[in-house]
């Protein structure tokens, strides 16, 4: 019999909670447009708004700051481009546009793409080597020139640390420049809050936390022009045109719900878990080191460092005893690339290509670290020896 599979990848992905899975289950068979004036239109546009309502109660903000998208991709495309767009309008072309070197490349490549195209001035924040971002170059980079918009994730989706928001707002304001933030690690794991965070955009995705995959939302607020990147039928504040999915957004708004409403009982449980994982880990293999702030970090995530080893032959050979992580390396024409928040960071290339992302979710169990324990010594050694 084979053993059963230990999931340690959910800042990848998180198995649907049976909330979400029953509320979406709930109206796939219902036929309805929500743009449609007739009967069926209006109880498809009723679900769409109630669970608009739910995300809204859930990340305290108003339910017309909620623009659903597709995922947190989409979001963050639109967020980085739309905002961009629209105040270059006013800020002529050119402007800057202020993002970190540790980003998601959903915001990285969106930033790199206006840049090309000399549509913005870009600028990365550099990090320390805990992955925090450089809050005195923020401040220098925002009186040299008009800023369109700062963008810094909440979370970092590699290493796990969570950004000074409350810090980079200040600054912001000050100059009156608006902030988003790409918060999928975020929402569920810690805690988020719309309008006491002052950002005037946010990205989050249903796959993250629970629900099901190919929706999300930009909450933005009402006041902060967006230009659209799809045009049509005018849907969601005309800044995001298409008929929306009924079913998957009531899942996706169960999922917020539940997530948020069970984040600090979810964090206490599961960051113990985290640290016996690093503490147990260390203890096997004792040059194996913990990457991102020790403190400040999100509470299932644990980025561990290997010296010696490379991390794809690690997870593949956790792979095939059933452990499943990831690494931070991505991978360019079938060769390896060290990962870019390890480089930020200030890892060399070789120490950027040696790490682990184990990271836990609503369904780890303590079973699970024991597995990963038991293994990790043997795999280590194993992955020692292809390199020599």
């Amino acid at each position: 019999m084979n053993s059963p599979t230990v999931y340690l990848d959910h800042a990848a992905t998180t198995p649907m909670v049976p909330a979400a899975v029953e509320a979406m289950t709930a109206h796939l068979l219902d036929v309805g447009n929500p743009s449609s004036l007739h009967a069926s239109g209006r109880h498809a546009r009723r679900v769409v708004e109630e669970s608009r309502e739910q995300i809204a109660q859930a990340l305290n903000c108003r339910p017309g700051e909620v623009v659903f998208t597709s995922g947190g991709t989409e979001s963050d495309n639109l967020a980085v481009k739309g905002i961009h767009w629209a105040r270059a309008a006013e800020l002529g072309p050119g402007a800057r546009l202020i993002t970190s070197s540790v980003e998601h490349h959903a915001v990285l490549d969106p930033v790199h793409w206006l840049q090309d195209g000399d549509e913005a001035e870009v600028r990365l924040l550099a990090v320390d080597a805990a992955c925090r971002v450089d809050l005195d170059q923020l401040r220098t980079l925002v009186t040299e020139r008009p800023v369109s918009l700062i963008s810094v994730m909440w979370a970092n989706n590699e290493v796990g640390t969570v950004q000074p928001i409350d810090e980079i707002v200040a600054i912001a304001a000050e100059h009156g420049i608006p902030v988003h933030t790409d918060a999928v690690q975020a929402v569920g794991h810690v805690p988020v809050d719309f309008a006491a965070s002052g950002v005037d955009a946010l990205t989050l995705t249903g796959h993250k936390l629970g629900g099901p995959y190919g929706v999300g939302a930009l909450v933005v607020r009402r006041e902060v022009a967006v230009s659209p990147l799809v045009h049509g039928g005018g849907q969601e504040r005309d800044i995001r045109s298409g008929t929306l999915d009924t079913p998957a957004i009531a899942g996706f708004a169960a999922a917020v719900e539940l997530a948020v409403k069970h984040q600090a009982e979810h964090a206490s449980r599961i960051s113990a878990l985290r640290d016996d994982l690093v503490r147990r880990v260390i203890e096997v293999v004792p040059e194996a080191h913990l990457h991102g702030d020790p403190v400040n970090r999100l509470p299932g995530n644990a980025h561990l460092g290997f010296p010696g080893c490379e991390g794809d032959s690690l997870l593949m050979l956790l792979d095939a005893r059933g452990i499943e992580c990831s690494t931070g390396s991505a991978c360019s024409a079938g060769v390896p690339q060290p990962s870019h928040v390890l480089l930020a960071m200030g890892c060399t290339e070789e120490a950027a290509r040696h790490s682990l992302r184990f990271s836990l979710g609503h369904t780890s169990a303590q079973a699970d670290v024991d597995a990963v324990v038991e293994a990790i010594g043997p795999v280590v050694d194993r992955a020692r020896a292809a390199k020599r």
